[in-house]
């Protein structure tokens, strides 16, 4: 039975630990420690899971199997090294890492120590997303609207790689990933912060797709919708009501013009944070290749940092650069 950890038990670690835990008490792991510079917040988290606290991520090589990272990006690339060449498996919340460098150093890092690098991109295994996958082939325009509204949390990164990564990697993955992105448009502006808060991205990829995405974390209301076209069918996905449906032309008994048919698929109730977990947890006992891996992480990041150079350029030509922190 694999031991596991979470390191970083802020607002999304904390969740980690409450699903570590969950699982530990279905028998299907024993969930034995917590981790965070934060002593009084890391006693708190154990003390509710009944796990082992620790201010020093160090002291849990040889203790544990597995963990689950949720650290801020900027401590990702040497925490997560230092774990995978011991032989400890990781889940690593998204972004992968700050740079592509330090993305290509974690993936080495398993390699060389024979463990498992699994990326946090949730929204893979969103019910409404998974009970639609089957159904993408050939997929042609997105339009995609990811808003939430302004939290003091992941100030620490623009909102491309808060928020807007997530689409990123969901577009990639439907139109291929090994699909190159030929064409690249992007904009954005701070606006309650000194990084990019709201931004627009337009991607056409080699196979004629384009995608029409937006991003904001300053909005009144949360929104997470996306709609595309493929070849006779038009496609909405809706991940927080966990909403697909598929609409095409039908033929019409009662008159010789075609009929519009919607199918609302069968989505399973699952929460997409625990199907993540298992899912690392499952290919770190078998070895197998993870959902989201290291290099599909990677893949992921450089789109958003391609889409952050676009905007960077796009703001010094309209003077709002000199509101932005690291244009």
């Amino acid at each position: 039975m694999q031991r596991t950890a979470v390191i970083g038990v802020g607002h999304l670690g904390q969740q980690h630990a409450r699903i570590q835990a969950a699982l530990a008490a279905q028998g299907l792991s024993q969930f034995t420690s917590v981790c965070d510079i934060d002593s009084e917040r890391v006693n708190k988290v154990a003390n509710e899971w009944c796990a082992n606290p620790t201010t020093d991520w160090r002291t849990l090589i040889g203790k544990v199997d597995a963990v689950s990272l949720a650290v801020p990006t900027e401590s990702h690339c040497e925490i997560a090294c230092g774990l995978l060449a011991a032989g400890i498996h990781v889940l690593v919340e998204k972004p992968i890492s700050r740079t592509i460098e330090e993305a290509d150093r974690m993936i080495a890092a398993g390699t060389e120590g024979g463990a498992i690098l699994q990326v946090g991109h949730a929204e893979r295994f969103n019910p409404a997303l998974v009970a639609l996958r089957p159904h993408v082939h050939n997929p042609v325009y997105f339009e995609i609207h990811r808003v939430g509204q302004f939290t003091a949390r992941s100030l620490d990164i623009d909102v491309v790689l808060d928020l807007m990564i997530h689409d990123l990697d969901i577009v990639q993955w439907l139109v291929g990933e090994d699909v190159e992105c030929i064409g690249l448009h992007a904009v954005g502006i701070p606006i309650l912060t000194d990084r990019v808060d709201a931004a627009n991205a337009r991607l056409e990829f080699a196979t004629g797709a384009v995608a029409n995405i937006t991003a904001s974390r300053v909005g009144t209301e949360t929104i997470r919708k996306m709609r595309f076209f493929q070849p006779r069918d038009y496609i909405v996905v809706d991940y927080l009501t966990n909403h697909a449906s598929i609409s095409n032309l039908a033929p019409s008994a009662a008159s010789p013009w075609p009929g519009v048919r919607t199918q609302i698929l069968e989505v399973e109730n699952v929460e997409p944070l625990r199907a993540e977990i298992e899912s690392f947890l499952q290919a770190a006992a078998n070895g197998s290749r993870p959902v989201v891996s290291g290099e599909d992480g990677r893949r992921a990041l450089a789109l958003a940092l391609r889409t952050l150079d676009q905007i960077h350029s796009h703001t010094a030509k309209s003077g709002v650069s000199a509101f932005l922190k690291n244009a």
